[in-house]
């Protein structure tokens, strides 16, 4: 059997009816929702801290980052904690749904725009079948000024 290595090993997850994945290199674990402590002053999509097996990481609802419509959180809602620039970050999605490879050559680059979404957040979108994939640049996702805001939380 020949080996793919250009495939991409993504954990894949739901933002309201459309599938997303990330790298699994950068996906430290995949929690259940728990009580979430805010912190006053920081922007509507930072939730607040949780605190992880004695660390405390700052999470982030995808979908107020995205300006995609909320939803209250269900028993399928999940926490993937991910690695940004040495940070833990936790992000809120719809739900976590599985791990797959995607072959290089289904990636295509981003078009400017995909839904709400700007395309500097965006690595690719993959085509598997009938399946669309937005893959997630996680390094985009949040800008400079936020990860500092982020890391005065963890401070």
């Amino acid at each position: 059997m020949e080996q793919n290595a250009k495939a991409i090993k993504a954990v894949i997850f739901q933002l309201k009816n459309e599938e997303y994945g990330v790298d699994v290199q950068q996906v430290q674990s995949i929690e259940r929702m728990i009580h979430i402590t805010r912190v006053p002053k920081m922007p509507a999509f930072v939730k607040g801290v949780i605190n992880l097996r004695g660390i405390v990481t700052p999470i982030i609802d995808l979908k107020e980052r995205f300006s995609i419509d909320t939803e209250d959180y269900t028993e399928s809602t999940r926490i993937i904690i991910v690695a940004v620039e040495d940070k833990e970050v936790g992000l809120i999605v719809d739900a976590a749904n599985d791990v797959i490879d995607i072959p290089a050559d289904a990636v295509e680059p981003p078009p400017e725009v995909v839904g709400h979404i700007e395309a500097d957040y965006l690595q690719g979108i993959a085509k598997l079948g009938d399946r669309l994939l937005i893959l997630l640049n996680l390094d985009k996702v949040l800008s400079a000024e936020e990860l500092l805001e982020i890391e005065q939380i963890e401070a």
